[in-house]
């Protein structure tokens, strides 16, 4: 049977870097929420209603038989191991994981630039505070983390070497939303950071994606992590 994942509809949103994955490897999986029959509501009334010690916090959650997975990380490391998209040693496996681990931590002060003080409240409740925020992150943390993967690349193709892994496709993401996201920095930071671009370039070419990335499946930015507001960008 076909996994099942479960994430919100109508946004990429953290469900992307699980997407990925799931399509790079010619994984069969169902997106359940995304049937008109299920929608948000259903998926939130799932959720709930799951064995207790199992009971994911938030999505992407994913099912694979009797087992729930929450948690991006924890989800991609599970399909990592499962469908050879991460080294089979465990000290390669932690890595990858790590990456990930390290991915995620900017993809949550990406969300933090335009819901800094409140992620209930809209963002035009926030707008002095988002304003400071993205800037700190648009001139410290946007270097300091490019820098980190750029030095991890070193000489190679991919983060582990020469192959990719889940950690790549995630790499692509996260870029994929910061220039969406930061059009201007991006254009500026950019080509200081040209092993890191490589690899989006790579992972957007791979021949594995680009049914998906064709189809009315591969959803756009809009709404939800990575979100554009001209007055949050900046040289």
């Amino acid at each position: 049977m076909p996994y099942e994942l479960w994430y919100w509809t109508g946004i990429p949103g953290r469900g992307e870097f699980v997407r990925l994955a799931l399509e790079a490897g010619g994984i069969p999986y169902k997106e359940c929420a995304r049937d008109r029959a299920i929608g948000d509501e259903g998926m939130m009334k799932h959720m709930q209603s799951g064995k207790r010690a199992q009971m994911p916090f938030a999505p992407p959650y994913l099912v694979a038989d009797d087992i729930t997975i929450a948690q991006t990380a924890n989800i991609l490391m599970f399909l990592g191991e499962q469908h050879k998209l991460a080294p089979r040693d465990i000290a390669g496996r932690l890595w990858v994981n790590q990456l990930q681990l390290t991915i995620a931590d900017v993809v949550a002060e990406a969300h933090d630039t335009h819901h800094p003080i409140d992620s209930a409240k809209y963002y035009e409740d926030q707008k002095p505070e988002a304003a400071r925020r993205a800037e700190v992150f648009r001139t410290a943390r946007m270097p300091k983390y490019l820098g980190y993967f750029e030095h991890v690349l070193k000489g190679d193709q991919w983060l582990t070497g020469e192959r990719w892994t889940y950690a790549d496709l995630s790499l692509y993401q996260l870029v994929n939303g910061l220039l969406f996201a930061f059009p201007r920095r991006m254009a500026t930071l950019g080509p200081d950071y040209p092993k890191v671009m490589a690899v989006y370039e790579r992972v957007r070419a791979l021949p594995e994606l680009q049914d998906y990335f064709a189809s009315p499946r591969h959803l756009p930015f809009g709404e939800g992590i990575f979100r554009h507001y001209p007055e949050l960008d900046g040289d």
